[in-house]
């Protein structure tokens, strides 16, 4: 993370380091508005970087660094489920809790088991996306979400836990929620708009 003046970002092509096609889409759309041309990683056949990092912010870093080897400056975003009463957890291991096959039905089962016998069943959401250019140069930023964790889930928009998470001041999970309104109140909207207000509106 750079301290001082941000930097501003001022081409009109980037590549999402991401291979999730559910984060690409959201985070295209976000971008839309700006111009910018998105590629995703995997669309650049890009590997996959080993996550290494102990921190969300960590991670992704890692991984914009990783994508900005592609010659265009990279965003990459990690993210993931904080569960209170679970110590913080899964944290910035929420997807490897969907197992090698990604099945977030799984995941969302053991978060489930795990609470089991506890009454606390609060949550957020944490996102911190990374803005790097080829020349090594970094901006960092973090969004948060409060919310309550449901079961069964509910609905079938979104991705990952978004049906088991009910943002705080809302009757419906993300995973019912239209796509529109859960990017206003959204952990990576609230990263994604301190990006914008650093970078894309010097």
């Amino acid at each position: 993370m750079t301290a001082g003046k941000r930097r501003e970002f001022t081409g009109d092509r980037l590549v999402l380091a991401s291979h999730n096609p559910g984060k690409v889409k959201e985070i295209a759309e976000l971008l839309r508005p700006f111009g910018v041309a998105v590629r995703s990683a995997a669309d650049l056949k890009l590997p996959e970087p080993e996550e290494t990092g102990e921190s969300f912010a960590a991670n992704a870093e890692l991984k914009a660094r990783n994508a900005a080897q592609s010659g265009l400056p990279a965003l990459a975003d990690d993210s993931g489920l904080s569960v209170a009463a679970l110590g913080g957890r899964p944290g910035i291991h929420s997807a490897r809790w969907a197992g090698p096959g990604k099945d977030f039905a799984i995941a969302m089962q053991r978060v489930e088991d795990a609470l089991k016998g506890k009454q606390d069943r609060r949550a957020r959401f944490v996102c911190a996306l990374a803005l790097a250019w080829p020349d090594g140069h970094v901006e960092t930023f973090r969004g948060e979400v409060e919310g309550t964790l449901v079961w069964p889930p509910r609905g079938t928009k979104g991705f990952g836990y978004d049906p088991m998470f009910r943002p705080k001041g809302f009757d419906v999970t993300f995973g019912e929620m239209a796509p529109a309104e859960k990017h206003k109140i959204s952990h990576r909207a609230m990263a994604f708009g301190k990006l914008v207000d650093a970078c894309f509106k010097n």
